[in-house]
């Protein structure tokens, strides 16, 4: 009777930690923006640092590569749908106090410093953000720079918004707006690709430095979210000292 009882306690446990260890990732609807070098698509593939980290988390979680259904949108679109639809995932997202509440997190994927660009020969020195008022300021509908302004009290009147980081360059570097609002690596490479030399551009202010996430719908299983934080913090730790963690290895690509 003991031996008996004993089996079925083993078996009950081995479900139920069978059951924990496959929970599956892939039912989830994962969106995402041109935002390089954190996500973005070259010769039709994704690529970029939080593309990496997730399917590397994946893997960990389930012990074997898994198909996920990734779609690329504009962010003011991809935004919009995260917080109407269900059971998705929004990334890279910057984590904020005004959107903590909104979303379930899973992260960090890595650091972020959310800045205002000018044109060099401008010589705008901003020491404050009262100082802004003055300026045309371009940004993207529902982007971190745009949310930072408005939250700070930034006329929506002075705000120039675009569909993409491409239009921001060009209409940066032809004075049609004085600054732009946007993260700095990103800003910075849509300024290489589009022949233009960085150093006509520079940071003039930092609105804000934090970290990007992976933003899970508020209806979305806690324990999908657990298991994708769980697998992230895994790949963070070395495998042995003096070794490089798998995260670093994914970091060290795109630098």
């Amino acid at each position: 009777m003991k031996f008996w009882m004993s089996a079925c306690l083993y078996c009950f446990f081995s479900q139920m930690a069978f059951a924990e260890h496959t929970l599956d990732l892939t039912k989830l609807e994962y969106l995402t923006e041109s935002y390089p070098p954190y996500n973005y698509i070259e010769e039709g593939k994704f690529k970029g640092i939080a593309i990496d980290l997730l399917n590397a988390a994946l893997q960990q979680a389930s012990h074997k590569p898994q198909e996920l259904n990734i779609r690329l949108f504009p962010w003011p679109r991809a935004y919009k749908m995260m917080l109407k639809g269900s059971n998705r995932v929004l990334f890279s997202t910057t984590r904020t106090q005004e959107r903590e509440p909104l979303f379930q997190w899973a992260g960090p994927i890595t650091s972020t410093k959310v800045v205002l660009l000018a044109l060099t020969e401008e010589h705008i020195n901003i020491q404050s953000i009262e100082q802004l008022a003055q300026y045309s300021i371009g940004t993207i509908k529902d982007d971190i720079g745009e949310q930072l302004l408005l939250s700070s009290g930034f006329p929506f009147s002075q705000i120039r918004q675009a569909h993409s980081a491409e239009s921001l360059v060009r209409m940066l570097s032809k004075g049609r707006i004085q600054l732009w609002a946007y993260e700095e690596n990103v800003a910075r490479w849509y300024i290489a690709n589009s022949s233009l030399p960085n150093n006509r551009f520079t940071s003039v202010f930092t609105l804000k430095e934090s970290e990007l996430f992976y933003a899970f719908s508020k209806d979305t299983d806690p324990k999908l979210v657990a298991s994708l934080q769980d697998a992230i913090d895994k790949l963070k730790r070395p495998p042995a000292e003096g070794n490089q963690s798998r995260y670093d290895k994914i970091l060290s690509q795109y630098q």
